[in-house]
């Protein structure tokens, strides 16, 4: 299937996508808000992914982390536009990570090829402020909001849960007259769930199965699970630290049929799925 992003068609049965990270926020639980130093920061730390081989880059101006404080829409606009303006002005691939519909018309009037939503595009606004466009939408579940998500979230069977809210809003979006070549699902790793809902959606990824109207295929499906706390949980290790548990969990994801990640270490990533895309390969040529 091919994803519609923008100025871009990316074909995700090819390869795996790898989405570099690039925060530009003071707290950020994951780099501690290096990229936000000074004003060049987090171009010179996306020039730095595109050269280790990112195909994509996600710009994020608020924290989602839990506890993080929350930023007004002029804040954080104002926080990631010389990013958004510089890459699209070179022809990259550029993704906005926000939950607020004035941030994402902003970033699409910018030329923002994608628009990141961990609340799903449930915001008043926020679908209409992304119809009109071409740009590639990615629909994350998550289960409260950022700043209360992790206190006690409960399921009864959270892949099911998760399938069925990611349909949900399919189906709001086509309402809307957004195609599914539009559409990514992300199941929302880290967002309102345990280290045991985690472990569950990592196994059964391959089942946020939601159908295309027009193809048999389904929907593709992007993982986030860079440095997140439930690696931590597993290994003991501090963030920055996550590089081995991050690129193994990025991995069982595509093997079980994720087609983009969304990441901080994209040298290992990259690395790591050439060695597996190198083996399908030649699995394929033996089984022929």
């Amino acid at each position: 299937m091919n994803w519609q992003a923008g100025r871009f068609c990316f074909d995700l049965q090819a390869r795996p996508l790898v989405m570099g990270i690039v925060n530009v926020t003071p707290d950020s639980f994951s780099d501690g808000g290096q990229h936000f130093a000074h004003a060049d920061a987090p171009i010179e730390h996306g020039e730095r992914l595109l050269a280790e081989g990112a195909d994509l880059l996600d710009i994020g101006g608020e924290s989602t982390r839990p506890g993080a404080l929350a930023v007004s829409a002029d804040d954080e606009w104002q926080r990631i536009q010389r990013s958004v303006q510089h890459f699209v002005a070179r022809g990259v691939c550029v993704s906005v990570d926000t939950m607020k519909p004035e941030v994402m018309a902003r970033a699409l009037a910018a030329g923002a090829d994608v628009i990141n939503d961990v609340m799903g595009f449930r915001a008043p606004g926020a679908i209409e402020a992304v119809a009109p466009s071409g740009c590639g939408l990615v629909v994350m579940h998550m289960q409260g909001e950022p700043r209360t998500m992790q206190r006690n979230p409960t399921y009864r069977n959270v892949v099911a849960e998760v399938r069925a809210f990611l349909a949900e809003r399919v189906m709001a979006l086509r309402a809307a007259g957004i195609k599914d070549e539009r559409i990514l699902l992300d199941p929302g790793f880290g967002f309102g769930k345990s280290l045991e809902h985690n472990l569950h959606l990592l196994a059964q990824i391959g089942q946020i199965r939601v159908p295309c109207e027009s193809s048999s295929a389904d929907l593709p499906v992007l993982a986030g699970v860079s440095r997140k706390s439930m690696l931590g949980q597993l290994t003991g290790r501090d963030a920055g630290e996550r590089v081995a548990a991050s690129v193994a969990a990025h991995l069982l994801a595509v093997q079980r049929g994720a087609r983009i990640v969304r990441v901080h270490d994209v040298a290992a990533t990259v690395d790591a799925l050439k060695v597996w895309a190198a083996v399908q390969a030649r699995r394929c040529r033996e089984e022929d």
